[in-house]
């Protein structure tokens, strides 16, 4: 990965950070990583236990943020969730897996953070 793209992704997964702040979330983890894949950010919010994947775009010459999350992918959120879950004896628990789409114009100016519910499902 290019240091560029690295540098893009760490300011999308701040902006989503601070949306997600700013709706009432509460933060638990960042950058969970195990044997599936990676998960953004992790979140509280009211009785649901989040898991946030942030897609981060500068321009849209390869389409839209949440576009890009591929049925592999999904899998692997999908999967990486349910490692958290009994990793952390998680029992009983409401959880989802949300989407945070970041979009920038290509002189780095914020286009939108919008927050996508439910946005993968199993």
């Amino acid at each position: 990965m290019t240091r560029t793209r690295k540098s893009l992704g760490q300011r999308g997964e701040e902006l989503a950070a601070e949306k997600l702040i700013e709706l009432g979330y509460t933060l638990l983890a960042r950058n969970y990583r195990c044997a599936y894949g990676e998960i953004d950010l992790i979140a509280q919010k009211g009785e649901t236990l989040v898991f946030v994947e942030v897609r981060t775009r500068r321009g849209t010459a390869f389409g839209s943020p949440e576009e890009s999350i591929t049925a592999r992918k999904q899998a692997h959120l999908i999967a990486a969730a349910q490692h958290y879950l009994q990793e952390n004896l998680v029992s009983n628990e409401n959880w989802r897996i949300d989407v945070v789409a970041v979009e920038m114009a290509k002189n780095g100016k914020l286009l939108r953070v919008e927050v996508l519910e439910n946005a993968v499902t199993g």
